[in-house]
């Protein structure tokens, strides 16, 4: 299982945050950087993987950011081998 410390101080906005995970996570060139795009590549195209996030007080200070740790949440918990 591969393991990706995400800094959510690098997600402040709702383009910042897709722009991030797409770098970090290595989506595909045709990710559609919203959050059922989202919620779809981390259910179905990642391996085996572990989350680790960082500063997540930033993440969840606006409420796009605490719908994007929603997601992450459903993913993991939809999802066998996908770990927040």
């Amino acid at each position: 299982m591969r393991c990706i410390r995400l800094d959510c101080a690098w997600m402040g906005d709702r383009e910042a945050v897709h722009d991030y995970l797409a770098q970090a996570l290595g989506f595909p060139s045709w990710y559609g950087r919203n959050l059922d795009a989202l919620y779809d590549l981390l259910t179905g195209w990642m391996e085996p993987t572990r989350l680790e996030l960082k500063h997540l007080p930033a993440l969840t200070a606006y409420p796009y950011g605490e719908k994007v740790l929603e997601t992450l949440q459903d993913a993991a918990a939809n999802t066998p081998g996908l770990e927040i």
